[in-house]
């Protein structure tokens, strides 16, 4: 996982979770706390309820990318980003500055104004803009999205992802967002949650990874709260998000999504990541066979080999002697591990090697019989 350096700030698994507040421009945006068209009031509010709360980040956004509005040229987007500059330029406090665009001609102009980093909600769609974040030298957000300045974040299904975020590749300064939210009709809650679920994954793109979960439908329904009550719901997932392996949280609630992610962060587990010349090598959070599978997948791997590439750990109790022998002699010639005293025995091994020791103990005990049955179940999940 490489760390990206944004204007100073330095961003990865080599530094702390880092806030990313929101600057509205935009009229039509829906959190109306973050929403100014004077830039002395909107340098006002970034100051005191972004800076000041623990914003290391402030993202200014020129247009709403609701699914109901319509999209604005880039001819449109440039009429609003005199505001945007006049209100970065009145700001007090220490921030690295973000514009929010899909456009190339707007992300060099904001650039050229002053901004310090890019958060392209297209992902580039805008195929030029890879090469004016690259030759500008800036981090630059990625947002997976199909290929269209119409219509962003329309990526219909989890699997997708991975292509969304390649498609004209990453910059060396590519913050990988995974696009959390309502952003097309398609795109349901149960996707949002498989995403959520199989956050680490993306990690293996090589790149931080920014996520946007601050009150998302997908965290409200889970514990029926409106917007208004959310924000227990985003915390909580705020602090599993950086656990996960989230470098970047964007937020409308800073100090409190600070805490959260610091929370995270501490429990963080430390995985191996290394360089030797030109070898690296990356620990991946590989929990199950079906993550395994997309490993095996991205890679060009066979994926029929997932079983032989996870271990599973169970534990049994209420075993007999009985039972005990059957399990150490079924694993004899296999790499699963028996280990314990007692009634109590650890069951360790690949998905493969566990089939194998389910087939060898099967008849011994009926008890047996159905513990097994369950194990080899859920080792191949």
């Amino acid at each position: 996982m490489r760390d990206v350096d944004a204007a100073g700030l330095g961003i990865g698994d080599d530094y702390p979770p880092r806030i990313m507040g929101v600057l509205n421009v935009s009229a039509e945006s829906p959190y109306e706390p973050s929403v100014f068209d004077d830039p002395g009031a909107a340098a006002a509010y970034v100051d005191a309820e972004l800076i000041d709360e623990g914003a290391d980040v402030v993202d200014v956004g020129l247009e709403s990318a609701n699914k109901r509005f319509e999209v604005l040229s880039a001819e449109e987007e440039l009429d609003r980003l005199d505001t945007a500059v006049a209100a970065m330029q009145s700001v007090s406090g220490d921030a690295v500055f973000s514009i929010e665009t899909r456009y190339h001609e707007v992300a060099q102009a904001a650039l050229d104004a002053g901004f310090d980093m890019v958060n392209d909600i297209c992902g580039f769609a805008d195929p030029e803009m890879p090469r004016v974040c690259a030759e500008r030298d800036v981090a630059v957000v990625k947002m997976a999205s199909p290929p269209d300045l119409t219509r962003p974040g329309a990526v219909e299904h989890v699997d997708d992802i991975y292509a969304a975020l390649e498609r004209e590749g990453l910059t060396d300064k590519t913050i990988v967002d995974p696009a959390f939210g309502g952003w097309s009709e398609a795109k349901t809650l149960a996707d949002d949650r498989e995403t959520f679920d199989r956050l680490r994954e993306f990690r293996a793109l090589d790149r931080p990874i920014l996520v946007s979960i601050n009150r998302k439908n997908f965290l409200r329904d889970i514990a029926g709260r409106s917007t208004e009550e959310a924000l227990p719901v985003s915390l909580a997932a705020t602090a599993m998000a950086v656990e996960r392996g989230a470098h970047v949280i964007r937020t409308h609630d800073v100090q409190e999504t600070r805490d959260a992610a610091l929370v995270g962060d501490a429990f963080t587990r430390d995985r191996l990541r290394t360089t030797t010349g030109d070898v690296t090598v990356e620990e991946l959070d590989v929990t199950s066979v079906g993550e395994m599978e997309r490993h095996l997948t991205r890679v060009g791997g066979d994926a029929d080999a997932a079983r032989q590439g996870t271990t599973r750990v169970f534990e049994l109790a209420g075993l007999t002697p009985g039972d005990c022998d059957a399990l150490v002699d079924a694993a004899r010639g296999t790499t699963a591990l028996v280990a314990g005293t007692g009634d109590r025995r650890l069951l360790a091994g690949t998905p493969a090697d566990l089939a194998t020791v389910v087939r060898a103990a099967s008849g011994r005990s009926d008890g047996l019989d159905a513990a097994l049955s369950a194990v080899e179940s859920v080792a191949n999940r």
